[in-house]
């Protein structure tokens, strides 16, 4: 078997799948379970064993691979066994411990404090809670985050290993409940991240104990002093020191977000992510440093690998780095023992330990990008090059040697003759003097040009095999991406070297890394100027919906047996190879347009209430398929003077996955119930990620957020339309009524308002949904006045303002007569929303009450007579029973 390691890591990869599906997960994970597919997979390698030396050769692999499938799925049962009973996630979940009030926390820091654009943060590794008069031991990370003010104490000086006490008052990460959303708890846990704070003064920290230097808590200040010499150096220069955060140190705090933006558009954000190609970077630099050094081949390898490990080590082990630190060290220790490694077979046996070791990776989107990454380099793109560009790179080699002309085929043959022919050619048409050098630009000129076109196939290969993954977990597709590639990978392996030793000659001759600065801070200037120049083109990148999982499998499928193809020496290899060609090329159309429709009730009017935190979003589809979005969720927008400091974005974050998750593309209509952050933040994302046909709005505002909404809508060239009381509209047998605001649009207020929102009612059949955004109750009291009682019966009512008192009234409650209402209110808000009152007047009044920030996105469907209700977590009660009992009017 010539590529061993591939098929042991499939096998494996297979298992492990198995073990994650949820129908076998939850058998695999009992222990009697585990043990008895211990001693089968024992019992297969045994019988591959005694097969194979039997000469059974296909019968013992089998055994062999069916022993790896078996440990992967026993893997993956061990890997998902509950977390411990002291964990601080089983204390609140199961009701031990209480998140509502301030605790004190105790435990130690896991890394150096990291200065942040805003404040500072800190990864505390529990070890006890003070709750109810006791000490309760327990486990897991907080991060914990603060905001100095001027003239406030400082903080203790504290570093790495440091038993501390704080007194804040943690919850568990924010998490929206929609299709499709990023699970940012999850992304968290991943990192030993259960809890996050924010604390309001220096007093209340305190250090209890300052343990021995240890060999991590070095690490970590080594991190620190690194990380803090990229911010004296380039002090005047703070774009360009964020930007070498990232790329060094994989601290892309300060990175701002459109800067992040402009590389996801032009196909580069892996530059930013320390990862394979600084690694090989970083590797190829080490060893032709020891060689300069005129090391010997065994401590060329050992300089090498040992400052690659410090390397590792100091960038705090992350996957990505492991990944590509293993398979170089495969590489490096094989050119040792004078053996070509295969770098399938490399990458293989790096995938078979990271696996082995952990292996949920597997259903990480960077373990799956890096493989396949790796995937398309060796299986696809090395083999075309092996066949074509190479023999000409190889040819070049000592071109001028008539002699060496046997040891190559008869194409690279011709084209050192044709090469020496145009040399000799060119030298008798300039002065005798510069005969050699034109020979040489001549021989390096079409060197140079094999090495680019060899970069832009190799980044044209691996952006159609990662196509598929790159829609699915990101939803965007690049088309700069080769071109941009072909520049940004060179600069890249300059800016890595020399980053390095730019920060050693700082840290031990701060003249000489003032002077290294100047460079590194050019060609890191000149990267982002690349990039920033191919991301303002923006018909270069868009986004764009997940592939179904059918195209992903056939897509994958075709890939590989392409790979095999290439290996091939048969008659028929070009032909199969030509053919799985177009279909890959067919495949990935598919995957870049998406020509699916999207998901939708036909015949039914939809309205889908998400869960954006504390804020409001609506989504309402027509019987045929018309579109309108109320409102975005807010993102927030930074701490007053540091607005640099950007938080979670649920237009990013929330609302576009639940569209693309349905497989929208366009959107008909955006509508802007009124101008505050909690409706319209999330908005500016949807504009950048979707085709919308118009934007909605109410009263003008004097609010700068709104008027650049509004100039991102021009600049998009979307109508922007305003909707005021007495406005209606009629979409395939719905009816929308505007009810508020009364103010004549052109009238911009001083500020925003929440009775200034838009009031939309929305008739189908016999049955009705009011959406009052957040109009409170002297915009209520107006409505009241302006309506007979019939008109504002509804079925169904979206609660106004997030569920707060001075909303729903008791007037208006009774005339709406609502048999169920929805509040969208986030979890753990600090406003206390939904109000007790209001939960009062609504148990009163018999309504049935759902909530977001308790039953996630809720969607309404109705067929003009009976009405259906969902919860993305499952209704406390089944809703829809509920509904089904309403008839026609009564």
């Amino acid at each position: 078997m010539k590529l061993p390691a591939v098929a042991i890591v499939a096998a494996l990869s297979c298992g492990i799948a198995l073990g994650l599906c949820p129908l076998l997960s939850s058998r695999s994970a009992s222990r009697v379970f585990l043990i008895g597919g211990f001693v089968v997979a024992g019992f297969f390698i045994l019988a591959g064993t005694v097969l194979t030396r039997l000469g059974w050769l296909l019968l013992g692999v089998a055994a062999s691979m069916l022993s790896w499938i078996l440990l992967g799925f026993l893997g993956a049962g061990i890997a998902q066994q509950p977390l411990p009973a002291s964990h601080i996630v089983t204390l609140v979940d199961s009701g031990r411990i209480d998140l509502h009030t301030p605790l004190r926390w105790h435990g130690r820091l896991g890394d150096e404090p990291a200065r942040l654009p805003w404040g500072y943060g800190y990864e505390i590794e529990l070890t006890a809670v003070e709750y109810q008069n006791a000490l309760v031991p327990t486990q897991g990370g907080l991060r914990l985050s603060f905001a100095p003010h001027p003239g406030e104490q400082a903080l203790p000086d504290l570093h790495a290993g440091d038993e501390i006490a704080v007194l804040v008052q943690a919850r568990r990460s924010q998490v929206f409940r929609d299709d499709g959303a990023f699970d940012r708890r999850a992304y968290l846990a991943s990192q030993n991240i259960d809890l996050v704070a924010t604390l309001r003064a220096p007093e209340l920290l305190d250090r209890i104990f300052t343990p021995q230097l240890t060999a991590a808590a070095l690490l970590a200040r080594t991190r620190r002093r690194l990380r803090d010499e990229i911010d004296t150096l380039f002090d005047a220069r703070p774009q360009v020191g964020g930007v070498l955060r990232a790329m060094l140190l994989g601290d892309r705090s300060f990175v701002d977000r459109d800067e992040a933006t402009d590389f996801q558009k032009t196909g580069v954000f892996h530059v930013l992510v320390v990862a394979g190609l600084h690694v090989g970077a970083l590797a190829v630099f080490l060893f032709w440093a020891g060689r300069k050094l005129r090391l010997s081949p065994l401590w060329t390898i050992v300089f090498t690998l040992t400052l690659l490990a410090a390397y590792v080590a100091v960038v705090e082990q992350r996957p990505p780095v492991l990944r590509a630190a293993l398979m170089t060290a495969a590489v490096v220790l094989g050119g040792f023992f004078y053996r070509r490694l295969d770098l399938l077979n490399s990458a293989a046996m790096a995938a078979l330990l990271l696996l082995v070791a952990r292996p949920l990776a597997l259903r990480d989107s960077s373990f799956q990008l890096t493989f396949v990454a790796i995937g398309c380099i060796a299986g696809l793109a090395l083999p075309w090059l092996a066949r074509t560009v190479q023999p000409y790179v190889r040819a070049l080699r000592g071109w001028r040697d008539v002699t060496r002309d046997v040891a190559h085929e008869p194409r690279a043959i011709q084209f050192r003759i044709d090469l020496r022919a145009t040399a000799r050619w060119m030298s008798g048409r300039v002065p005798r003097r510069l005969a050699s050098t034109a020979e040489n630009a001549l021989a390096g000129g079409i060197a140079l040009s094999f090495r680019v076109w060899e970069l832009l196939v190799l980044t044209m290969v691996l952006q159609i095999g990662m196509l598929p993954l790159m829609a699915r977990d990101f939803h965007r597709i690049t088309l700069a991406a080769p071109l941009v590639n072909v520049v940004a990978v060179p600069l890249t392996c300059v800016v890595v070297p020399l980053g390095f030793l730019t920060l050693g000659s700082g840290l031990l001759f701060p003249a000489l890394g003032r002077i290294l600065a100047w460079p590194l801070a050019w060609v890191t200037v000149s990267l982002l100027r690349v990039v920033q120049w191919f991301a303002h083109f923006p018909r270069w990148s868009y986004r764009i919906p997940g592939p179904p999982l059918w195209l992903l499998v056939i897509f994958f499928v075709d890939a590989v047996l392409l790979a095999a193809a290439m290996r091939l020496a048969y008659s028929w290899q070009r032909r199969a190879s030509m053919a799985l060609c177009a279909g890959l090329a067919a495949f990935s159309l598919l995957v870049a347009l998406f020509p699916f429709a999207p998901k939708w009730s036909a015949g039914k009017l939809e309205v889908t209430i998400l869960d954006v935190g504390q804020g409001d979003s609506l989504f309402v589809v027509s019987p045929r398929g018309r579109t309108l979005l109320i409102d975005g969720g807010g993102a927030f927008g930074g701490f007053q003077g540091r607005e640099v400091h950007n938080g979670i974005d649920p237009g990013e974050e929330a609302v576009s996955p639940y569209l693309w998750s349905r497989g929208y593309q366009k959107l008909d209509v955006v509508a802007l119930t009124h101008a505050h952050q909690d409706h319209l933040g999330g908005l500016t994302a949807v504009l950048d990620n979707f085709r919308v046909g118009q934007l909605w709005i109410g009263r003008e505002a004097a609010s700068p957020a709104l008027a650049k909404l509004e100039e991102l809508a021009r600049a998009k060239k979307i109508p922007v339309e305003h909707e005021i009381r007495g406005k209606s509209f009629a979409w395939d047998g719905v009816d929308g009524d505007f009810f508020w605001p009364e103010i004549p649009s052109t009238e911009a207020a001083t500020s925003a308002k929440n009775n200034d929102s838009l009031v939309l009612r929305l008739h189908y059949g016999n049955r009705t949904i009011l959406l009052p955004g957040d109009a409170e109750k002297e915009a209520e009291r107006a409505i009241l006045a302006e309506n007979n009682e019939n008109s504002l019966q509804a079925d169904v009512l979206k609660i106004g303002h997030h569920g707060s008192k001075n909303s729903t009234m008791p007037d208006f409650l009774a005339a709406v007569k609502p048999r169920v209402a929805i509040i969208s209110a986030g979890e753990e808000n600090p406003y206390g929303h939904p109000s007790p009152e209001l939960l009062e007047r609504l148990e009163a009044a018999r309504v049935r009450v759902l909530r977001t920030d308790r039953d996630g996105a809720i969607q309404v469907l109705t067929d003009g007579d009976r009405v259906e209700v969902t919860c993305f977590v499952a209704c406390p009660e089944p809703a829809s029973e509920t509904l089904a009992r309403i008839s026609h009017h009564d």
